[in-house]
C-alpha cells in the first residue's frame, strides 16, 4: 500500500466520556523515524482512566489526546516498507541514570504515547522511532501484536514478584493483563494459581487460561474459602491488577508470611490504602509496577512458540469511526479486550 493522501482519520479524548474523531494531516517523518499505516489498537485500563476522568493519577488532561499505547501497524516507505511492526509506546531518554541501570520503564522524561502531550495510537498514521517498531513474525496477527504491550506489562509484573518453580500465586483482577499473568505464572512453573474477580465471565477465562480455582469478591472475603483455595498457607507471590483498596486488602489477605505483593493496578483517586498492621505481621514486601521494562522480544518469542495465547483475550473489535462505542464497550467490562482496527 502507497499513502496517496495528506489526511487521516484520528480520535482524540476531548474530556470525560467524549470521544470524538477528526480528520487531520498525516504526520511528517522526521531523522531516524518511520511512517507506520495503524492496524490494531488495543484499549487499555489507562486509557480508560484518561475516558473516564479525564486524567490518570497526577496528570490531567491539558488538550485533546489521541489515546492508545497497545497497538501494532505496517510500516509505510523507506528500507523497512511493508513490514508489519509492534509499536513499543515508550520513548525513554536513554541518557539518565534510570536508563543507564536499565531501568527504561523509570526514565523521568520519557516520552509515552497516548499520554499528556503525546499523541497515541487511535489514528490511521503515526511517525515513530525505527529502534521501537518490532517485526512481527508471520503467524502473528496485528492484534496479537498490539496485545504485546499488555503481555509485556505482565511479564514485568511476574519479574517483580521473583516467582520460583512450584510456587503458589494469587492474581487479584482478571483483566486482560491478569489473565496474560496467569498463563505467563503456569509456564513458569505455578503449581496453584487462584483468580479473585467480580465478573463471571472473567473468571470462566481464567479457568479456561490456566487458573485451578476462580472466586468471586465475596467468597475470597472468607478467610476460609482463600485458605482453602491456596492450601492453608497462603500464595508465595500476589499480584494485584484492579486498582481498588478492596483488591489490594485481600491481595495482602491472600499472601503468606513472608511473600511479595505486587502493585499492578492503577486507583482512580491516585491514592491507595491498607492495614497497615496485616501487611506489617507478614513481613511483606509490597512492589509496584511501573508499565514495563524491555520486553518486546521476549514478548514475541513467547507468543510465537505458542506458549501464550494473546488472541484469547480479544473479545470486541471496532472501526476507527465506531472510538466512542469502542470506549463505552471497554468502560462497562463488557468482555476481555476491545480492540479498534483503523
Amino acid at each position: 500500500m502507497v499513502v496517496t493522501t495528506d489526511t487521516m482519520t484520528a480520535a482524540r479524548i476531548h474530556g470525560a466520556g467524549d470521544v470524538r474523531t477528526h480528520a487531520e494531516a498525516i504526520p511528517r517523518v522526521g531523522v531516524g523515524e518511520e511512517l507506520v499505516r495503524v492496524t490494531a489498537v488495543g484499549l487499555c485500563g489507562s486509557d480508560l482512566h484518561w475516558f473516564a476522568e479525564a486524567g490518570i493519577g497526577d496528570s490531567r488532561l491539558s488538550r485533546p489526546v489521541v489515546p492508545g499505547h497497545e497497538f501494532a501497524g505496517v510500516i509505510e516507505g523507506g528500507p523497512r516498507h511493508g513490514e508489519r511492526v509492534a509499536v513499543d509506546p515508550a520513548l525513554p531518554c536513554g541518557r539518565c541514570e534510570s536508563c543507564r541501570d536499565g531501568y527504561r520503564n523509570l526514565c523521568p522524561t520519557v516520552v509515552f504515547a497516548g499520554h499528556g502531550e503525546y499523541d497515541g495510537g487511535l489514528r490511521q498514521y503515526l511517525a515513530w522511532p525505527s529502534w521501537a517498531l518490532h517485526g512481527l513474525p508471520d503467524g502473528l496477527s496485528a492484534a496479537d501484536g498490539a496485545m504485546l504491550e499488555p503481555l509485556g506489562v505482565a511479564l514485568h509484573a511476574l519479574d517483580l514478584g521473583h516467582l520460583r518453580i512450584g510456587a503458589s500465586v494469587a492474581v487479584v483482577g482478571a483483566g486482560p493483563i491478569g489473565l496474560l499473568l496467569v498463563q505467563a505464572a503456569r509456564r513458569c512453573g505455578a503449581t496453584r494459581i487462584v483468580v479473585v474477580e467480580p465478573l463471571a465471565h472473567r473468571r470462566e477465562a481464567a479457568l479456561r487460561l490456566g487458573a485451578d480455582v476462580a472466586l468471586d469478591v465475596s467468597a475470597a472475603r472468607e478467610e476460609s474459602a482463600m485458605s482453602a483455595a491456596l492450601g492453608g498457607s497462603g500464595a508465595d507471590a500476589v499480584f494485584e491488577l484492579a486498582g481498588t483498596d478492596l483488591a489490594v486488602e485481600l491481595s495482602l489477605r491472600a499472601a503468606r508470611p513472608g511473600a511479595r505483593v505486587v502493585l499492578g493496578g492503577i486507583p482512580a483517586g491516585d491514592h491507595t490504602s491498607f492495614q497497615a498492621s496485616a501487611a506489617r505481621r507478614k513481613g511483606l514486601t509490597l512492589v509496584l509496577v511501573r508499565r514495563m521494562n524491555e520486553a518486546y522480544p521476549r514478548a514475541i518469542r513467547l507468543v510465537e512458540q505458542g506458549l501464550i495465547d494473546v488472541s484469547s483475550i480479544v473479545t470486541h473489535r471496532y472501526p476507527l469511526d465506531q472510538a466512542a462505542d469502542a470506549f463505552a464497550v471497554a468502560a462497562g467490562r463488557e468482555g476481555l479486550k476491545v480492540v479498534v482496527e483503523p
